[in-house]
């Protein structure tokens, strides 16, 4: 349980940097004119991403869930796979990367690194960290109430971002 803790803490740290970097972009962005979109979904994310990094450990202390290593370490590899991918997301969209939806007129749309294959590959990461995640210590139930609310949520935050980025870059 201590090592899971510590995953679970190393994962706040790396969402802490994410928010940091957010920031700064969020205040660039709005210095160039930037747009946001879909404020009102955006703290129903943090509340569901704040409950998913509670509930894990919750689950697996509570309800006395083992490590079972034939499941956690490939989850662990999913989970250490998916920081890679996000890293790599935020790292290709510069500036233009967000934790909130924001457009600034006039950039072009970002078609390098992992946006040459598919649309939306930061979502893959959240997707793939939210069920990969709790399951490194078999707290199925975490895994399963947040892919079943991260799925509407994601729902909402894509047709929101495809109609900003639409709106801005025809």
């Amino acid at each position: 349980m201590s090592a899971y803790l510590i995953l679970i803490g190393l994962v706040v740290l790396e969402r802490l940097a994410e928010l940091a970097v957010a920031r700064r972009n969020l205040a660039w962005a709005r210095l160039k004119g930037g747009v946001e979109y879909g404020r009102r979904h955006y703290p129903w994310i943090v509340t569901a991403h704040v409950a998913l990094l509670g509930a894990a450990p919750a689950e697996v202390w509570l309800l006395g869930r083992p490590f079972l290593p034939a499941l956690g370490w490939p989850m662990l590899a999913i989970v250490l796979l998916a920081q890679a991918l996000r890293w790599w997301c935020i790292t290709t969209l510069g500036r233009q990367w967000n934790t909130r939806v924001v457009v600034v007129p006039g950039l072009p749309l970002v078609t390098g690194g992992p946006y040459r294959w598919m649309r939306h590959p930061n979502y893959v990461a959240v997707v793939a960290e939210g069920l990969a995640l709790p399951l490194v210590h078999t707290a199925w139930l975490t895994a399963l109430v947040f892919t079943a609310v991260n799925a509407v949520l994601l729902a909402i935050r894509i047709t929101v971002e495809d109609a900003a980025l639409a709106s801005c870059n025809p």
